[in-house]
Formats: C-alpha cells, sequence, structure tokens
C-alpha cells in the first residue's frame, strides 16, 4: 500500500500598527473537514515580519511531511518563492541585487528549514477582498496585535524595518 502524503490548505496574514509596532499573524490550516486557526502576537514588529510569522508558525503545526497549498496576500513572501528571489539571496550571501542585505534573514531561514519538510505551492490571493479565510485570517491577525498577551519584542538586533 501507498503511504500518501497529506495534502493540506493554509490561508495566512499579518497585520502591523505602525511599522514598526505591534502587530499579529493570524492562519487557518485545513485538512479534509477539520480546520484549525492559529494566532499570536508581538509589542514590537513589522508587517513582513507577521506575514513570515504566520507562514512559519503554521508549517510548525503539521505533525508530518505535507503537500501545502498556502494561500497569503502577501507579495513579498509569495513572489520570493515563486519567482526564484530566495535561492537568488542565498546564493548571494543574503545580499540582494541592489546590493543591499535582505531583512527578516532569521525568519527566511526557518521557512527554508520547513521547506525542506513540507512540498508547498504558493498561491497569492488579494487581500481585503473576497478571499472569507483570507479576511478571517486579517481578523485573527489584527485582533492579535491588539491584545493584551502580546510576545516579547520581535525585531531583531540589526534590522529595524
Amino acid at each position: 500500500m501507498e503511504n500518501k502524503i497529506p495534502a493540506v490548505e493554509i490561508y495566512t496574514d499579518g497585520a502591523c500598527s505602525g511599522n514598526p509596532g505591534p502587530g499579529g499573524y493570524g492562519a487557518i490550516l485545513k485538512y479534509g473537514s477539520r480546520v484549525k486557526e492559529i494566532a499570536g502576537g508581538y509589542r514590537l514588529t513589522t508587517n513582513n515580519r507577521m506575514e513570515l510569522t504566520a507562514v512559519i508558525k503554521s508549517l510548525q503545526e503539521l505533525k508530518k511531511p505535507c503537500s501545502v497549498t498556502l494561500y497569503s496576500d502577501s507579495k513579498y513572501i509569495v513572489d520570493a518563492l515563486n519567482l526564484g528571489w530566495v535561492k537568488k539571496w542565498m546564493a548571494a550571501g543574503w545580499v540582494k541585487g541592489d546590493r543591499s542585505p535582505v531583512k527578516n534573514i532569521d525568519l527566511w531561514k526557518k521557512l527554508i528549514e520547513l521547506l525542506k519538510t513540507h512540498r508547498v505551492t504558493w498561491v497569492w490571493v488579494k487581500g481585503h477582498s473576497d478571499n472569507e479565510l483570507n479576511s478571517r485570517c486579517d481578523r485573527l491577525a489584527v485582533e492579535a496585535s491588539k491584545s493584551g498577551r502580546l510576545e516579547a519584542d520581535e525585531i531583531y538586533e540589526n534590522e529595524s524595518t
């Protein structure tokens, strides 16, 4: 009997009030009829860090290798992976084509490790539109950013935006 890799759908979003400022992430994981929502927030972060954190936290929820269709309204993430920017950044020592350093290297590295386990198809969805699950993720992220239970600061030492 063949072991079939589980197919999972994930929707993610990040939010930030100020950039940097308090931020949050939200994600919805769907496997068959099962649905799980996750969210969290940080006292001082950026929108792109929350977008990446939503993806990372959702992939970390998976207990075994999965085939994932991941929906995000972040062109930053979807284009970086679909257009091969991340591979170019890594090959260039985490420097972009304009010779500026790549931001959020710590999170990109975490994501790359997770991509060694899961096969992910990246799908961009228009934010704040008619995609019900993306809109739900946005509400989760905004609520998390405003909650009184924000985690420690999420900006790391050599990055301010």
